[in-house]
């Protein structure tokens, strides 16, 4: 999270924080970069890092710290398997274009298929006919089956998506669950200005005086007088 105050005047001051996370951390750490809710009440995300880059690039500068949190948690209680599916949508494009997708995407994993070991149509072309048994094939012609093309139909038809952890398909279920910041569970609001004690508050108004009536002085106009 970095002061934009402060970086408006040419200082890049920033603290990394862990999401999932809590008030308290979230307090601490903008009071460590300056925001006190008076001088400086903005801040924007210059970096994002962790164990899911695919996840980062659709993530923005300005994105609702509630929300990042909201979402953070509920991935933190998906199992390894959900989360190559998260991966494997998100590669396809879908469900991509804002964070409020992203959430709405979490909680509808259980309406794609994923197969893990499927990585090319001539992959998928042999699970649906030998393993899941798709249509028929007498057991002499199995050996002369075009698994490939059978597999670019499949792939057409039912809209799937080669990810790099696997294929996916499906999500003709979606279901919009999360609306927007008013559907965030209040223990997974976490975005609060620091408590700043009133002498602080005090220092800080008198800071600002100071600024713009020196402001004021240097924009002031000089006027001309003519020698009488």
């Amino acid at each position: 999270m970095t002061n934009l105050g402060k970086y408006n005047e040419g200082q890049l001051v920033y603290e990394r924080v862990a999401f999932p996370t809590d008030t308290e951390t979230v307090q601490a750490a903008l009071k460590k970069i300056g925001i006190d809710g008076i001088r400086y009440e903005e801040i924007f995300i210059s970096d994002y890092d962790g164990p899911m880059p695919q996840l980062h690039k659709h993530l923005g500068e300005y994105e609702s710290i509630d929300e990042l949190n909201h979402l953070a948690c509920l991935l933190s209680e998906l199992s390894q398997d959900e989360l190559a599916v998260f991966e494997a949508v998100m590669d396809s494009g879908e469900y991509t274009g804002s964070v409020k997708d992203l959430i709405n995407l979490s909680q509808n994993l259980d309406s794609y298929s994923f197969y893990s070991d499927v990585h090319t149509e001539e992959d998928l072309g042999r699970m649906y006919l030998q393993e899941l048994e798709a249509v028929p094939v007498p057991e002499h012609l199995i050996d002369y089956i075009d698994y490939e093309a059978y597999g670019r139909d499949a792939r057409i038809n039912e809209g799937g998506h080669f990810a790099p952890g696997g294929y996916v398909q499906g999500g003709h279920s979606f279901k919009e669950h999360y609306h927007g910041i008013e559907d965030i569970p209040d223990e997974h609001r976490v975005f609060s200005m620091p408590k700043v004690p009133i002498r602080e508050q005090m220092a800080a108004y008198q800071e600002m005086a100071n600024r713009a009536s020196l402001t004021t002085e240097r924009s002031a106009p000089k006027v001309d007088r003519e020698e009488r």
